[in-house]
Formats: structure tokens, sequence, C-alpha cells
């Protein structure tokens, strides 16, 4: 979709690269050029350079051509051929090249991805386009790491930002109340996790006229099934217990992630129970969040909690992050790291615990960080939901 120039986030962006001293970035992770340029290419070919003074210049495959001539904020587009006759390389090597000669005119320091640790897929397969050691020793040795700079330009949304970011989070919400409709404990796993996928994609894409392409990933789990890390299955729907859908919706580039729960029949006892004392976990993780709070008390907090409950040492994942064009992105809560929260942040905030052998209990939603404190981004309960 064609959005507005985002100018806040562009100058935030080229502010922090006058006091690190760059000339131009040079990105190629599909979520630094949709984040620099609003374009979310097809197969992560694309580039970026985006100067300290002048204009970026999209550097984008031709069969995009259309793509980017609606949706990129840029007024220069470069355009290479997928596949070049009179030159037989990959089309990497060509997109190396135009991205080079780009970044020489603007002369000076130049700063490169080379820490970027993830990035987020482009739109055509979930297989990203990493590139070669070839395309980061083509700038030089003195060319720097500017992942720090974006992952700090990042952290703070704008209101162009949260705007895209509530879509995805009510194309989740509306997906979880269409299973609350359909579940039953005659279907698996897969079977709901099927219905919560195609509502994303079918529903959200053209969601409010505003969503070109919502795309839906989830991982479902029910009653025994409930794990920290393990893959849907055909295991049946466990009337009583916890269905589980950690969920995650991509907007045009721009993510929620959640962990809802929903239950067909009547919660047992000890799930209901599991749920009071994790809920108040979450709820003290909430009101913790808030501008000057440090990140690395904010895991120690929550795992204190957890602790508390009978988990000591869980859980494996994280337990809360950044959210933004990638699901999870900088700031991270970790007690080895430093950082606070600043108001406007995004955050996934995520306790859980596992029962061994099988079972357990996750909450999770995403906080817009306000003057004062937090907002609650989808509108779908937390707990345990009675379908």
């Amino acid at each position: 979709m064609a959005w507005p120039r985002d100018d806040a986030k562009l100058e935030r962006v080229r502010a922090l690269m006058g006091e690190r001293g760059l000339d131009a970035l040079v990105v190629r992770a599909p979520d630094n050029v949709l984040y620099l340029t609003n374009f979310w290419g097809m197969k992560g070919y694309d580039a970026c350079v985006f100067p300290r003074d002048g204009d970026p210049v999209l550097i984008c495959l031709e069969a995009s051509e259309e793509d980017a001539a609606r949706t990129s904020w840029t007024t220069e587009v470069r355009l290479f051929r997928g596949y070049e006759p009179s030159d037989p390389r990959p089309p990497t090597a060509r997109v190396l090249d135009l991205a080079r000669a780009t970044a020489a005119e603007h002369g000076g320091a130049v700063g490169l991805e080379l820490s970027p640790g993830t990035q987020a897929s482009d739109r055509m397969v979930g297989e990203p386009t990493t590139f070669t050691r070839e395309w980061f020793a083509a700038f030089g040795e003195d060319a720097q790491d500017a992942t720090p700079l974006l992952a700090e330009a990042r952290a703070l949304k704008t209101e162009q930002e949260i705007e895209r970011m509530r879509l995805a989070n009510d194309i989740a919400a509306a997906a979880m109340d269409h299973c609350r409709l359909v579940l039953d404990s005659g279907m698996t796993e897969a079977q709901i996790a099927a219905e919560w996928e195609g509502f994303v994609h079918g529903e959200g894409t053209g969601w409010e006229g505003k969503v070109e392409l919502a795309l839906g990933f989830s991982l479902v789990w029910s009653g025994p099934g409930i794990k920290t890390f393990t893959a849907t299955t055909s295991r049946p729907i466990v009337e009583g217990e916890p269905t589980l859908f950690e969920i995650w919706v991509c907007a045009d580039g721009y993510w929620c992630d959640h962990t809802k729960n929903l239950v067909a029949g009547e919660l047992v006892p000890s799930y209901r129970d599991l749920e009071r004392q994790l809920l108040a976990v979450y709820e003290d993780a909430i009101a913790f969040a808030k501008p000057g709070a440090s990140l690395a008390e904010l895991d120690r907090r929550i795992r204190t909690g957890l602790d508390a409950m009978g988990f000591p040492g869980q859980p494996s994942h994280p337990v809360a992050h950044g959210v933004g064009a990638r699901a999870h992105e900088p700031p991270y809560a970790h007690q080895a790291g430093g950082g606070e929260l600043r108001e406007g942040m995004v955050l996934a905030i995520e306790p859980g615990c596992y029962i061994e052998g099988g079972g357990g209990l996750r909450v999770e939603d995403n906080f817009l960080i306000t003057s004062d404190g937090s907002e609650k981004l989808s509108p779908f309960p937390d707990g345990i939901v009675q379908a």
C-alpha cells in the first residue's frame, strides 16, 4: 500500500547517522529496506542506499518495477534483471554492483548490516535471501556496522508505524474470534491452525482498505501437546484443556506477535488455577513496563514470578522483546543486557510455564509504551477464553 512518506523515522535515522559520522547506509535485509523505503520485496534481492544528505535510491528487481512505483518513497529506482543473457552471474552480483556504485556517489563512510542476527522474510515464500561474504567485503575494511544504528532507530515507533501495527493486531484478534466460533474437540491442532491462518490471509488481505497483503504464521498446541518449542501436528484438540495459539500476523511488512488460548468445553480446575497464577505474573510485568523501566529487571521480575509458581529456570524462550518490521527485534529484555524502556517502543510480553512431559500455559500481547505506562494493542482477551 502507498503509505505517505514517514519523515519522522527517516529524519531520526539521518540524525543517528550524523552522530556516528556515516555518509550513507547500504541495506538489503527486507525489513530494513521496508523501513527506509516502504518497499517490501518479493524475493529479498533488493537493496537501498540511504544517504545522510540527498535522496535515497531503491535498487529493485526489474519484475517488481510496478510494485516499487506504487509503494516506494524513493524518487529514484535503479532496476536490475533477474536473468541477464550478457551476464551469467546470479542477480545478487548485479545488486552488489549497483549498490557499490550508488554508495560511491555519496563518498565518505558507509554503514552496512554487519551483525543483523536475524531478518524478516520477503513476500514470496518465507525463505529469506541471505547475502554472501562478497557483499560485505565489497565495501572495504572501513565500512562500519550500521546494525546498532538501525536497531536504535527502529526501537521507537512513529505514529504511522503504530497505525500499521494496530492493523496487524486487529487482524490477529479477528482471526481468534473466528477460531473461537469453530473450535471443536473433533478437530486437530493443524485443522484449527489452518482456520486461523486462512482467516488472516483471506480476510486480512484488504483489511479496512489499508492492507495489501496479510500473512499469518502459527504454532498451535492443545493440552499435553503444549511445549516450549514444537511443531503443530495432527494431535486432537483436548476438551477441557487449553488450546494454545502462538501466532504472528505480518500486514504489509509490519508485525504483531501474540499467544492466545481457547478451551473447548469446561476448563479443568487445575488449569484455571495455573491461569490465575500466570496472569498475576503477566499483569505485574505489564504494570512495570513504563518509561525508564530496566529491561534487565523486567526479565528478572517475570522469571522470579515463574520460579515462585514452581517453574524455576523457565521459560527457555524470551519473555519480552520488541516488535515492528520484524516479529522479534530489539529491544530484548535480558538480565545480561542493559537498556531501559522508552515511550514509543512496542514490546511483546510473554511469560510461559511448561509442565514436564507436556502441557502448560503462555500468555502474550503487544504493548505500546506510553508516557505513563503501556497500552495493550490487541482487543482479544488474555487468559483462557471459552470457545
